[in-house]
C-alpha cells in the first residue's frame, strides 16, 4: 500500500541510517517506528535498557494523556514489552481516531487504539475522510466507549445545549463524530452551538473556569478527565439522554449501543446515567508482519490479568468479544491466533 509519505520516507532513508550508526543504532525497522510527540517508551520501570536488536519498536498511538487510551496503552507497554520478542511498544499521546488512522496511513504509528466506527469511516472513505484509507486492519475489539457529557450546574439535557458553548473533543476525533450525531438525534447541528475544540483533560479545565458550559468525552468510564473534575468541587452534571433518543441513534448509528453509567460512577453523581456507547479497537497497520502481530495478540490474551491490574480496563477484554469484526480486515497476525484458538 502506497504510503502519504512514501517520498519523504525514501528521501529520509540515507541520512537516517548515517545518523543512527552515530548515535547507538537503534533497531526501528518497520512501520511507526518514530517517537511520535508525547511518546513514553520503555517498560515504565525507569529502565533505559537498549531494545533488542532483535526487536522492532512500534510506536502505539493512543490520545491525550488524561483520555483512557493513553492509560490502557501505557499498561500495554509496561505488561507486554517485557514478553514481547519481536515488538517493542513505544506509546504516544495523539489526537485520537482520526489522527490515529492517518498516523498509520503516513507511517508513523505502527498500532493504534481508536473508536471502531471512525475506523470503518477510514476504510469506507466516509464522514471527514474523503477518500478510504485502509492501512489499519482489526486487530482486537477492546471495551465499550461511553459518550458521556459533562456540564456547569443546571444543564441537565441535551436539549439545553443549544446556543452553550460546547466542547466536541478534538478537532476529527471519533468524539467529535459522536457529538454530532448525538446533537442530530436532538434535532441540533454544530450551527445550534459554539464549537470548542479541545482534548478531555482542557476540556475539564476550560468547563471548571467558565469557558465552555459543557463537553463531550467519549473514553471508557470512569476516565480520568471526569474523575478529577468531579473531584474538584465544581458543581456540575452528567447530561442523562431519554430512551427514546437512545433508540433513534441505535436505529440510524447501528454501532451507538445504549450503554448505562450506575450511580457512583464519579464522585458526587449519585443517579443512573444514561448514555450510548461506540467499542475501543487495537488496530495494526499493514506494513506489521504477521508473526509480530500474532505473537502480540497471543501474548495480550495471555496476560489479561496482569494487563487487568495495570488498567481496570482490560478486566472487560476478552478474545471472544475481540475476534467479533464485521466492518474491516483483519490483520492475517491477529486472523492467525484466532484461528488457532477456535474462534474463527
Amino acid at each position: 500500500m502506497m504510503k502519504k509519505k512514501l517520498a519523504l520516507v525514501l528521501a529520509m532513508a540515507m541520512t537516517a541510517s548515517l545518523a543512527l550508526t552515530g548515535c547507538g543504532g537503534g533497531n526501528d525497522a518497520g512501520s511507526g517506528s518514530g517517537s511520535g510527540s508525547g511518546a513514553v517508551s520503555g517498560s515504565g520501570s525507569g529502565s533505559s535498557a537498549p531494545v533488542s536488536a532483535d526487536k522492532s519498536t512500534q510506536v502505539l498511538a493512543t490520545g491525550g494523556t488524561t483520555g483512557t487510551y493513553y492509560g490502557v496503552g501505557s499498561a500495554m507497554m509496561n505488561v507486554l514489552n517485557p514478553l514481547l520478542t519481536l515488538t517493542e511498544l513505544n506509546v504516544t499521546s495523539t489526537g485520537a481516531s482520526k489522527d490515529n488512522v492517518e498516523g498509520i496511513t503516513d507511517d508513523e504509528y505502527g498500532l493504534a487504539i481508536l473508536q471502531s466506527d471512525v475506523l470503518t469511516y477510514a476504510h469506507e472513505g466516509t464522514n471527514v475522510f474523503s477518500a478510504p484509507e485502509t492501512d489499519a486492519l482489526w486487530v482486537a475489539g477492546l471495551y465499550n466507549e461511553t459518550v458521556q457529557i459533562t456540564a456547569k450546574g443546571g444543564i441537565t439535557s441535551v436539549d439545553q445545549l443549544k446556543g452553550k458553548a460546547v466542547c466536541v473533543g478534538d478537532q476529527g476525533s471519533g468524539t467529535e463524530f459522536n457529538a454530532y450525531q448525538v446533537l442530530e438525534a436532538y434535532g441540533m447541528t454544530a450551527d445550534d452551538i459554539k464549537v470548542v475544540h479541545a482534548n478531555f483533560g482542557e476540556a475539564s479545565e476550560m468547563l471548571k473556569n467558565g469557558q465552555i458550559d459543557a463537553a463531550f468525552t467519549v473514553a471508557g468510564a470512569p476516565t480520568t478527565a471526569i474523575t478529577e473534575l468531579a473531584t474538584s468541587g465544581m458543581d456540575f452534571s452528567m447530561v442523562s439522554l431519554d430512551q427514546e433518543h437512545v433508540d433513534a441513534l441505535h436505529e440510524k448509528y447501528p454501532f451507538l449501543v445504549q450503554e448505562n453509567l450506575p450511580g457512583g460512577t464519579y464522585d458526587g453523581v449519585d443517579t443512573e446515567t444514561i448514555c450510548v456507547a461506540v467499542e475501543a479497537a487495537l488496530v495494526a497497520s499493514t506494513d506489521m508482519s504477521e508473526d509480530a502481530v500474532y505473537e502480540l495478540t497471543k501474548t495480550m490474551f495471555e496476560n489479561l490479568e496482569d494487563l487487568g491490574a495495570s488498567h481496570d480496563k482490560f478486566k472487560l477484554v476478552s478474545a471472544e468479544k475481540a475476534a467479533e469484526n464485521g466492518s474491516v480486515p483483519m490483520h492475517p497476525g491477529a486472523e492467525k491466533y484466532y484461528k488457532e484458538i477456535g474462534l474463527l
